[in-house]
């Protein structure tokens, strides 16, 4: 708390020390929808007779500071919703004037869409992040027709899929464990199915996502690769409504509406609740016979979500939601997978009467479980129960900029057991609690954008403390062009339970920085570190760029990164020895169960977006190198892909421009593997030393390895396509047909290998849909 006063006592200063002698006052409020109540994030904010303007947030909510005496035209122009204006008076007595828009749904214009882009893009550093809402998630072909935030995901410049089936997302050299999902504030450690291509989240109700790929603001925390933040938007205010929908791979059910009508119009007590269970277990088989003879489709998940919003007087904002999230998959009896997550939370937003700050807080708790179990092997299994509370404070301050800070405290336990290839057991139970202040400020000039913060992740179970300084520059050299950079140092206490080595592992498990870990490891220069007591992650990241308006409707994005991993943790595959073995004489690589390495990643990321009222285009690019060094040779890791490629192209036809076509192409360049060298008999010595090896039989045969990841799988590449046609009753469009084909061209991209056999099993084959849903 101490620690929260001075970063409040200090803002405070830079707000005086930019401040003005003359009276002034802060225009502020919030952008919302007339009808549904819901927030109108990234609408423009305007004063026509000063020209200044700010950007709604997440919440709708604005504030322009420094606004002389007088009589002020204040408009505001949103994506969704056109534009709506209101006189103000600013007297200077009153250091806030609050003002509210109640927007009301008009068509889309082209020069609104780009007057609030435009806003954005010149006043923040926007380095390394990809920013959708509902409406682009949709636009994005998937399989069986069915729109997921996972698709908006895997399209991002610089993130590479290993597989539609059970694939993981690793980001600019990242792995899994190194991103952090943030739903609402609440961090979600399973985002995925493991089906692959589907996610845990509802695109009905998303609002907004944040990709952030790199250098991201001392803001977020936790992760050394990336972010993903979701929000998601609150039940109608004015009426019962929902949705549903169904496809031979699941069906979804969302709900939602007012529970109490209140007597202030500005206040509102609502819900939502939404639900989708999968139906691939009862549809595979007569639809999809071919696919019987490659394990079918043997996945099945359930999805609940429910959320009560009560908004105060427009000022104030609390929200109360749970879930719970089943994930099930067996491989014909030869393995089991099960997964389950369930947990709650409490989100608010405050905006005092007489005060400069926005006031954002959350509570939140939850546990996810993990088992795998396989013929003739040992159980494995992984568990995390964890507990999040955390407070985020801004106020803005001259042309657009703004101070930030915050702290967020996390307390977690996680318990698992695995083994590695010679059967070792590698087990472990942690409990770790962290203590995350933080510090931005953002500082915006006609030319110039500046931001600057430090980040403290105190790990306080190993009483270390990691200060994070995050820095980003922008410089508009024009209306059209701009250059940009960011940076900064970054930590996580979490490892993940299965070797980066892997190319296919269902086992996902989640372990806080262990104990059991390498104590002295020698880096790729010769230089030895001693002392090692955990396996905390560290890394550096540098981005810098370019963005380029090549006209109204066309944007270039170019990007190039430098990731530094100084410090990563990782299975160790190499434990030939117990723990406990006393062997003086046998070095703790052997003997550990998680080693300690560094690695290095770069690339350069291109990303071309068109938008109209009819046609949206993304076309990325991404070029990069992932190496690690674990201490004795420098690898190529198993999603060291060169090349990647996605367009993206949508269509609206028709006089509503109501008829959507839409179609997705991935390249990928092939991704390392470790060639299989040769095989031998292996003898298990039954007679020990009296064992003759010349007259027995083995009765099986060992592999032997060539050089790690040395070789190369066959480039990836898949067209999806989708269309969707509204069926209109009673003068509306409540019905939705979605057609989709997966693979078009029937591409057989490799999934796994049987060494021994030969056996290939492939992903998804040409795979058809069609869908229904019925909107009310």
């Amino acid at each position: 708390m101490r620690l929260i006063i001075t970063l409040f006592l200090f803002s405070i200063g830079i707000q005086s020390f930019t401040g003005q002698s003359n009276p002034t006052s802060t225009i502020r409020g919030f952008v919302v929808d007339k009808e549904t109540g819901e927030p109108a994030p990234f609408a423009k904010i305007f004063i026509v007779e000063l020209a200044v303007g700010a950007v709604s947030d997440l919440n709708g909510f604005f504030s322009i500071p420094k606004i002389p005496v007088g009589i002020y035209t204040v408009e505001a122009t949103s994506v969704q919703y056109g534009k709506q204006s209101q006189l103000v008076e600013v007297d200077g007595q009153k250091g806030f004037v609050e003002i509210r828009f109640e927007m009301e749904s008009d068509k889309i214009l082209n020069e609104v869409v780009i007057s609030a882009e435009e806003q954005q893009r010149t006043t923040q550093v926007q380095t390394s992040i990809t920013r959708m809402d509902q409406a682009q998630v949709e636009r994005i072909p998937t399989i069986g027709g069915e729109s997921d935030v996972l698709a908006a995901f895997s399209i991002t410049p610089g993130v590479v899929t290993t597989g539609d089936q059970g694939g993981q997302l690793y980001v600019r050299g990242g792995t899994p464990i190194q991103n952090r999902t943030l739903l609402d504030g609440m961090t979600i450690y399973s985002p995925f199915h493991s089906i692959g291509f589907f996610s845990v989240f509802e695109t009905e109700l998303i609002k907004n996502v944040d990709i952030y790929t790199g250098g991201f603001s001392a803001r977020y925390g936790g992760r050394i690769s990336s972010v993903v933040d979701i929000t998601y938007r609150d039940g109608n205010k004015s009426k019962f409504s929902g949705k549903a929908s169904v496809s031979p791979f699941m069906a979804r059910l969302i709900l939602e509406g007012p529970m109490a009508k209140l007597k202030d119009p500005k206040s509102s007590l609502t819900y939502v609740v939404s639900g989708k269970q999968s139906l691939l277990k009862q549809t595979a088989k007569p639809l999809y016979p071919y696919m019987n003879d490659r394990d079918g489709l043997p996945f099945n998940f359930t999805d609940i979500y429910a959320k009560m919003t009560a908004n105060l007087g427009g000022r104030s904002k609390i929200s109360v939601f749970g879930f719970g999230m089943h994930d099930g998959a067996n491989f014909n009896d030869i393995a089991n997978l099960n997964w389950r997550s369930y947990g709650g939370g409490m989100n608010f937003t405050v905006l005092p009467s007489n005060s400069p700050l926005f006031i954002k807080g959350h509570v939140n708790a939850s546990n996810y479980q993990l088992s795998l179990k396989e013929n003739n092997l040992a159980p494995r299994f992984s568990s995390i129960n964890g507990f999040e509370m955390g407070f985020d404070f801004s106020y803005a301050t001259a042309n657009s900029g703004e101070v930030a800070f915050g702290i967020n405290v996390e307390a977690f336990s996680t318990n698992f057991e695995t083994f590695n290839e010679i059967g070792r057991v590698i087990k472990d139970e942690n409990f770790s609690t962290e203590i995350n202040p933080y510090f931005n400020y953002r500082y915006v000039s006609t030319r110039w954008v500046l931001e600057a913060g430090i980040r403290l992740q105190y790990y306080a179970s190993y009483s270390q403390a990691s200060p994070e300084p995050r820095a980003g520059i922008k410089y508009n050299a024009s209306e059209k062009f701009r250059l940009k950079a960011s940076g900064g140092r970054y930590s996580q206490n979490f490892t993940s339970a299965n070797s980066d080595r892997d190319v296919v592992n269902l086992f996902n498990g989640l372990l806080s920085a262990p104990t059991n870990v390498q104590s002295d490891f020698v880096k790729q220069n010769g230089q030895v570190v001693s002392g090692i007591n955990n396996g905390l992650q560290f890394a550096w990241h540098a981005v810098g760029g370019f963005e380029i308006d090549i006209t109204k409707q066309i944007t270039l994005n170019v990007e190039g990164y430098y990731k530094y991993f100084d410090r990563l943790s990782n299975i160790n595959l190499n434990k030939l020895y117990d723990d406990l073995a006393q062997f003086s004489l046998i070095d703790d690589v052997f003997k550990k169960d998680f080693i300690i390495e560094n690695g290095e990643a770069y690339g350069l990321d291109i990303l071309v977006k068109q938008q109209t009222e009819r046609t949206y285009l993304w076309l990325g690019y991404s070029l990069g190198k992932v190496t690690r060094w674990d201490g004795f040779m420098n690898y190529a890791t198993v999603f060291d892909r060169r090349h990647n490629v996605n367009l993206v192209f949508t269509y609206l036809f028709g006089a509503k421009k109501n008829i959507e076509i839409s179609a997705r192409w991935n390249y990928g360049s092939g991704l390392p593997f470790t060639p299989t060298a040769g095989f031998y008999a292996s003898e298990n010595f039954q007679n020990g030393v009296s064992t003759d090896i010349l007259a027995s039989n083995p009765s099986y045969v060992e592999t032997i390895l060539g050089a790690l990841n040395s070789k190369r799988l066959p480039d990836y590449h898949r067209l999806d396509l989708s269309a969707k046609f509204p069926i209109a009753l009673k003068d509306k469009e409540p019905l939705e047909i979605a057609i989709g084909i997966t693979n078009v061209y029937n591409r057989q991209n490799i999934f796994y290998v049987n060494r021994l056999t030969g056996q290939i099993i492939y992903q998804l084959p040409i795979l058809p849909s069609i869908g229904l849903s019925y909107r009310w």
